[in-house]
């Protein structure tokens, strides 16, 4: 029987890729239609502040212990920084871009930051798999130059916030709280974070964007994403480790790419097929949850 753990695990890596993906393509159709990178971002992280408030004041609240620096990195990596980068690029770039650069990134940059805080080592079918998700991302690059295209921009946002959520990540298995604390924690400093940027910038559309979809912002972003989203990620992380947990990633790319193609009319081009070709196996290799198993040798009796 699977342990309890490790299939509890299974299921939370699961959810974040439906989830992670729904949250792509709703926010690519927000920025690209009445509401903007501010408007979302005080729905993601200003509603999630406010449903898990009792974390910080209640009886419950909490006491992280880890260092200042891992805690900063926690919010960095998963927090505003992170989330306005993504907002940002789903200005410049289609969704399935944003599938394909985040998720397959996020195994690749996972790795790097295993290696440089313990040396982890990346052999075997692991390291195929990362040379795939280059190669796959490298192809894919190459056509956002082409013919006057912008899509490169939001493909260089698309990597910066990937790096971003390794940190997190990485910086979530060392910091010491729950998954539900650890969303409190970032939603929380996140929220904090973007009153002085409201105070300058403001979200002017907020008002005036039709309600139905103020409402689909705010469900998606806010209680999807911005709680259940980072709740189901850091059970799997601490359930799975960084790596595995990564796994979910793969995922990301196709339903993004379906969804954007069915509810957005985004093309499905060679390009994008050819880019999932290489990128989804390779994330399923890079996670380390394939191995080759050496079959023992059976000797012949005498």
């Amino acid at each position: 029987m699977m342990d309890r753990n490790l299939s509890a695990g299974l299921l939370a890596a699961l959810a974040a890729a439906f989830i992670g993906s729904a949250w792509q393509l709703v926010s690519r159709h927000g920025v690209t239609t009445t509401l903007g990178p501010m408007e979302l971002a005080l729905m993601r992280y200003g509603i999630p502040a406010l449903l898990l408030w009792p974390l910080w004041f209640g009886s419950k609240r909490i006491a992280p212990k880890a260092s200042p620096l891992v805690l900063a990195l926690l919010v960095i990596g998963g927090g505003l920084p992170f989330g306005l980068l993504v907002l940002a690029g789903a200005q410049w770039a289609p969704a399935s871009h944003m599938g394909i650069f985040m998720a397959g990134s996020l195994p690749l940059f996972t790795a790097i930051g295993a290696w440089l805080h313990k040396r982890q080592k990346v052999e075997g079918l692991r390291l195929v798999g990362l040379a795939c998700i280059a190669i796959g991302m490298a192809l894919f690059a190459a056509g956002s130059f082409r013919g006057g295209s912008l899509d490169w921009r939001g493909d260089l946002l698309f990597l910066a916030a990937a790096m971003l959520w390794a940190v997190h990540s990485l910086a979530f298995a060392h910091c010491g709280l729950t998954p539900w604390q650890g969303a409190a924690f970032v939603n929380g400093w996140s929220a904090l974070m973007l009153l002085p940027v409201m105070l300058i910038a403001g979200a002017p559309r907020l008002l005036s964007a039709p309600w139905p979809d103020v409402a689909l912002q705010a469900t998606t972003q806010g209680v999807g994403a911005g709680v259940l989203g980072l709740v189901v990620y850091m059970m799997a992380v601490a359930r799975l480790g960084a790596p595995r947990a990564s796994l979910s990633a793969a995922l990301v790319p196709v339903l993004t790419t379906l969804g954007a193609a069915a509810w957005m009319n985004e093309p499905i081009t060679g390009a994008v097929l050819l880019a999932l070709a290489l990128v989804v196996p390779g994330i399923v290799l890079a996670s380390g949850a394939v191995r080759w198993r050496a079959k023992k040798a059976t000797q012949p009796s005498a």
